[in-house]
């Protein structure tokens, strides 16, 4: 275990160096107006001179090496060049990510409880003559993973409003308008969990041992609870963790949408303003927050379900 632990941990390391210095590469590829605040009042002398204080006129080499020590050793982000003249980036998303992580929480409990309970309600439905359930869920996956999300996230806004009686935009003053972003947050990854959970738990319940544990006459709830669901939700596991974490930094488009002040509408904001310096910084904390996650669920994976073996044995290819 200690060992597959270790070889993860240095994979996930050497896959965030490789995605902080191809995001590296890249942006300073940009024009470098987004480095500078009206660029077009300097100098040419000027505009040098800020480049030669940023450290961009050394070889790109040693401004990776540099930028990597700056991050990793000193945890330092940079300033912002334009979203907030230099302001510290770790200081603005310190302000924005709290209203990220409670939205992120609730939707991430009412995506797993509602996911989860329409799972199990959707693979007990196959046994039964109607199959009510199994037919409804199926629905909703279906429209969920074929319609962009953009499409029912625009939709949820537009008749959830008129709905509720709410604005379409946020106020974290009024509880109201906390309701559409979270389903909208949650509705994808709902329909996520009650297909994945209901195609596990059909296939548990149709193993031999399932199969020997009715002909005993092992109470059904018993089975379902003890056996079927605790299997089927291992491969689960492995999932949570990254979803976990992107959900509580919030969605892109969905903070966008309704104009709420956290790290999603953050990168677009930067995006657009060209603040090249701030756009690096929040790219490679939403890397490192995926490497983690899938860090961590394969780490879950091994704790959940201590049959499975990472390690090769003798003779296996």
């Amino acid at each position: 275990m200690a060992k597959y632990i270790t070889k993860r941990v240095l994979h996930a390391i050497f896959t965030l160096l490789i995605v902080i210095c191809i995001v590296f590469v890249l942006l300073r590829q940009m024009p470098i107006e987004g480095y500078f605040n009206n660029i077009d009042k300097l100098t040419e002398a000027q505009v040098q001179a800020g480049l030669t204080r940023l450290g961009l006129t050394r070889p790109l080499p040693v401004q990776i090496f540099n930028y990597l020590k700056q991050v990793l050793l000193e945890g330092n982000l940079g300033t912002s060049n334009k979203f907030r003249e230099g302001y510290s980036i770790a200081k603005i998303v310190a302000s924005k990510a709290p209203i990220s992580i409670k939205l992120g929480l609730i939707s991430l409990g009412v995506s797993l409880v509602a996911g989860m309970s329409l799972g199990i309600l959707m693979a007990r439905s196959t046994r039964t003559k109607w199959k009510a359930w199994d037919k409804f869920g199926t629905v909703f996956i279906v429209v969920i993973q074929a319609v962009p999300s953009a499409v029912y996230h625009l939709l949820i806004q537009l008749y959830g409003s008129d709905l509720l009686g709410v604005s379409m935009l946020f106020k974290e003053s009024d509880l109201k308008t906390w309701i559409l972003p979270i389903f909208s947050l949650s509705i994808g990854s709902i329909a996520y969990y009650a297909m994945w959970l209901r195609r596990y738990m059909v296939d548990e319940a149709n193993k031999d041992y399932i199969r020997l544990a009715r002909a005993k006459g092992v109470p059904s709830g018993r089975i379902s609870r003890n056996h079927v669901f605790r299997n089927a939700v291992v491969p689960l596991v492995q999932y949570l963790p990254n979803s976990i974490l992107l959900t509580l930094v919030g969605s892109l488009y969905v903070e966008s949408l309704y104009s709420i002040p956290g790290m999603g509408g953050l990168l677009i904001q930067v995006i657009k303003l060209q603040d090249n310096t701030m756009v690096q910084a929040l790219v490679l904390i939403y890397s490192a927050i995926s490497v983690l996650g899938l860090l961590l669920g394969d780490i879950a994976m091994a704790l959940a379900d201590p049959r499975i073996s990472f390690v090769k044995k003798e003779g296996a290819r």
